[in-house]
């Protein structure tokens, strides 16, 4: 342990919370909650309440995240999951050193709604803080129809602040969604969720991604989807596609190879000099996504409305009269 640096020392030291019979919940001595992104990005910052995911996901390209922490992105990052329980009494000094026109997204990499959050109730607690601002941009995404349970903060939150939920569904077929996201729930819940947060007044976007090559790109799968998600009350669709970094790469290839052999010699030819889909087939998709987006009235984007009780931030000048 001596030789560990940073983030790896920190989730050697993590103190034990509790274990089952396949998984092990440790809590990550974390000294902050949020993180500053890229400029690429279209958000500033972000929050993860969890290191690690149950959900098994096969095309997760969050595993490399456990790799700083001397773990594995196989099966470590799916059985030893890190809470940041610990960091959620600083948030509310964090965020006022964040000015509220910089977006922030809740659940990038991990999700925040995965089997530990009902143990530990982490995303709970920083939807309270949440609850608690005004004038913000926030998101959240997760692929769980538990977010239903906080209804209540959620509600609060886009009342006073820009929020939008993302709801993660893949693919309706719900055999193959059990093959490729071994432990979440399956989409049939995750529409459920929709239903719930759009009845609730929250704009929800429905993210297929990662838009996988012959198993969820066809028009039929995404047209399915959008009819899905519109009738559902979504009032967006994302449309971003497989991306595999080498950690993902390792798990994912070989599950191809397992379950679906026809498609290797595909997949290896579209990933052979890029961790990215790019060229003619992305082309393709984009139009695909498109044409089924028009199709169903959803927006390519999360729609912008003005909050109930917003309060923008005030300029330099207001603060001296």
């Amino acid at each position: 342990m001596s030789n560990l640096v940073g983030i790896a020392r920190l989730a050697a030291e993590s103190r034990t919370l509790e274990a089952k019979k396949r998984v092990e919940y440790f809590e990550l001595p974390a000294r902050s909650l949020l993180n500053r992104t890229t400029e690429r990005m279209p958000f500033q910052w972000t929050i993860n309440p969890y290191r690690g995911c149950e959900f098994g996901c096969k095309y997760c390209y969050a595993r490399y995240t456990h790799e700083f922490m001397e773990l594995d992105g196989g099966r470590e990052f799916e059985e030893k999951i890190y809470a940041k329980r610990a960091a959620v009494a600083g948030l509310r000094e964090e965020l006022r050193k964040v000015p509220r026109n910089e977006a922030i997204a809740i659940g990038t990499a991990t999700d925040p709604y995965q089997p530990a959050e009902r143990r530990f109730e982490v995303t709970r607690e920083i939807l309270k803080i949440m609850a608690g601002e005004n004038g913000r941009r926030l998101s959240l995404t997760t692929k769980s129809d538990l977010i239903t349970r906080d209804v209540d903060l959620l509600r609060e939150i886009a009342r006073r602040n820009v929020f939008h939920a993302n709801i993660t569904i893949t693919t309706l077929d719900e055999e193959l969604a059990r093959l490729l996201e071994p432990r979440a729930p399956r989409p049939s819940l995750r529409l459920g969720a929709v239903r719930a947060l759009a009845a609730a007044g929250i704009l929800v976007n429905v993210f297929p991604n990662p838009i996988m090559p012959l198993l969820t790109d066809s028009e039929e799968s995404l047209d399915a989807l959008a009819a899905a998600a519109a009738g559902a009350g979504a009032t967006s669709m994302g449309g971003g596609l497989l991306f595999l970094k080498p950690c993902a790469k390792q798990v994912f290839f070989p599950f191809i190879e397992q379950r679906f052999p026809e498609l290797m010699p595909r997949y290896r030819a579209l990933f052979r000099s890029s961790a990215f889909l790019r060229g003619e087939y992305a082309r393709s998709v984009k139009a695909r996504v498109e044409r089924v987006r028009a199709r169903h009235g959803l927006s390519g984007a999360p729609v912008e409305y003005m909050p109930e009780l917003w309060q923008p931030e005030p300029r330099q000048l207001d603060l001296f009269g």
